[in-house]
């Protein structure tokens, strides 16, 4: 898969790369504060170590080295300061790079249209939106900054101790490479560790999700108890995929102390014995208690900045897991058209398709070459076989895919409602769901759709009437009742367009004859339908008919 307009495929390392990028002037603040805190660091180490020389060796006043105190109380509020300044920044980077983030997801998710999300979990990707994208959060605000934080604070402290003593200089600078190495090596199996737990918790949340939907399925059928042993099984899991990536990351700490520490350790022997005569070799005849200690001191100060770096080592590696399950959305071919389509030649006409082709990534050609003109108030029949092509018609014609071949043309700034045989009903209110298709609607208004959809005899029962809350997918209401009061949506919707795929599928005779007659008084205020139906009741109540044949679009006489 390529992205659009890029011709390359978007990898997470690339995709985590251009999002730094828009914040590239903050994170960099962030690194800068840090090596500042850090160097305050260094000033109060230093200073410590002469002071204890002056007052021990020297024996001078405590009264008269006051400024050297002041000095460094001042060190520590600045590094106070910067460490602020610091988190500030980089938390700021991190929050507005995990808007841009989320923003990019769900602009992709728009583009690629209702078709693709249809075989997608809504579960898997509500938590790619959230719980991946806020993933990303410890590598911005934590191991991006610090990545550059260990690049100059070392060496900064490095040049402080090759200037009091070259020989610790060294032995700092033999031991440092040890710390990234095992950082890399350990990288490279958390990082698979973390993309294997992102791709459980996506799969847990589907598979949660489809249990709570088929929740009556199970209980009608006594399989409840079942079910909820699958939860566990794909809980348990996770569990154990989580604890394997703890493991890893608690095991590599521990190495990683246990270098710092020797390197640490082989700094005090030698200014130890360099102190005490031991050793006679280079700078250590000049040990004083003063670059003695301060060297010592600056030994872990050193180790610092690579310790914090290892870990949020595993910060990257979880934003590495989460960026490959989004990147594998946006390099997703987009099924909706970015540009704007033509104007139809004919002033009376809402939509032209000439030679129209659909092709889906991985399947082809699914659809054409068919043309077909609407005209406005049109009362449309679709017909074929399961499988012709009805559906993936009536998606083109709402918009959900733009053709890969042929023109297509529409009446600019048009609206259209959709009516499918599975309507989109929301877990609330009455009230709720009709607000989806007129937000601003008024009560009265609503209940005048309900009644012309054939609602009005129900929501006179009802004793909350609008307020009477339906589950998710019209849960507590007959299939004829969903539809009828998806239908009222379409009322409300005020739309000159009217799209409706099998609306009366899986309905009873009368229920259908009533939806039917509803439909046609929409005809009757000059709306235009389209219906993608094989009921020869909806065909004849038509004023034309097309048919799929050997696929091909042939119109057939009424």
């Amino acid at each position: 898969m390529v992205t659009e307009g890029t011709g390359a495929t978007l990898t997470p390392r690339r995709w985590l790369q251009a999002l730094a990028k828009q914040q590239r002037k903050r994170l960099l603040g962030a690194a800068l504060f840090g090596v500042l805190a850090g160097g305050q660091t260094i000033v109060v180490v230093v200073g410590i170590a002469w002071l204890i020389e002056q007052l021990v060796v020297q024996g001078r006043s405590p009264i008269a080295l006051w400024p050297v105190f002041a000095l460094l109380a001042g060190s520590v509020v600045l590094r106070a300061v910067f460490q602020w300044g610091y988190e500030t920044l980089s938390l700021e980077a991190s929050l507005r790079i995990r808007q841009l983030a989320r923003g990019q997801l769900l602009d992709k998710l728009s583009a690629l249209g209702p078709v693709w999300l249809t075989g997608q979990h809504s579960g898997s990707i509500a938590n790619q939106a959230v719980e991946h994208v806020d993933a990303l959060e410890g590598y911005f605000a934590r191991f991006y900054p610090q990545l550059r934080i260990t690049l100059l604070l070392p060496l900064l402290i490095l040049a402080v101790a090759g200037w009091l003593d070259y020989l610790v200089a060294v032995f700092l600078l033999l031991s440092a490479p040890l710390i990234p190495l095992f950082m890399a090596l350990v990288g490279m199996g958390a990082e698979r560790l973390n993309r294997d737990q992102f791709v459980a918790v996506s799969r847990l949340s589907a598979h949660f999700i489809d249990r709570v939907r088929g929740m009556t399925t199970l209980q009608l059928f006594g399989r409840t108890a079942a079910a909820q042993q699958d939860v566990w099984y794909a809980t348990d899991g996770y569990r154990r995929l989580s604890m394997r990536t703890l493991r890893l990351a608690f095991l590599s700490s521990a190495v990683l102390e246990f270098f710092s520490s020797v390197a640490i350790a082989v700094v005090a022997m030698y200014v130890g014995f360099g102190l005490l005569g031991y050793i006679e070799y280079g700078p250590s005849t000049s040990l004083t208690l003063f670059s003695g200690l301060a060297v010592l001191l600056l030994a872990p100060e050193f180790f610092q900045p690579l310790r914090t770096l290892s870990q949020h080592y595993h910060d990257r590696a979880a934003a590495l897991g989460a960026a490959e399950s989004v990147v594998n959305i946006l390099n997703e071919p987009s099924l909706v058209s970015p540009h704007a389509p033509m104007t139809p030649s004919s002033p009376t006409a809402i939509i032209e398709i000439d030679a129209v082709c659909v092709a889906y990534p991985g399947r082809g050609q699914v659809l054409g070459p068919i043309a077909l003109s609407i005209q406005q108030g049109d009362v449309i029949a679709i017909s074929g076989e399961s499988g012709s092509g009805k559906s993936t018609l009536l998606a083109l014609l709402a918009g959900f895919i733009a053709p890969s071949s042929g023109d297509y043309r529409r009446v600019a700034d048009s609206h259209y409602a959709w009516l499918d045989q599975q309507p989109c009903l929301l877990h609330g209110s009455l009230l709720d769901n009709l607000r989806l298709a007129a937000p601003q609607a008024s009560r009265e208004e609503m209940s005048v759709a309900l009644q012309r959809a054939g609602f009005g005899p129900l929501l006179a029962k009802l004793p909350s009437g609008l307020d009477s809350l339906i589950g998710e997918r019209g849960m507590g209401l007959s299939g004829g009742q969903a539809q009828r009061l998806a239908l009222a949506r379409v009322y409300l919707s005020k739309a000159p367009l009217v799209l409706l795929d099998e609306p009366t599928a899986s309905l009873d005779q009368e229920t259908e004859q009533a939806v039917m007659a509803a439909l046609l008084e929409l005809a009757q205020e000059g709306r235009t339908l389209v219906i993608a139906t094989h009921h020869p009741e909806v065909i004849a109540a038509a004023q034309r008919h097309f048919a799929f044949a050997h696929g091909q679009l042939v119109e057939v006489a009424t």
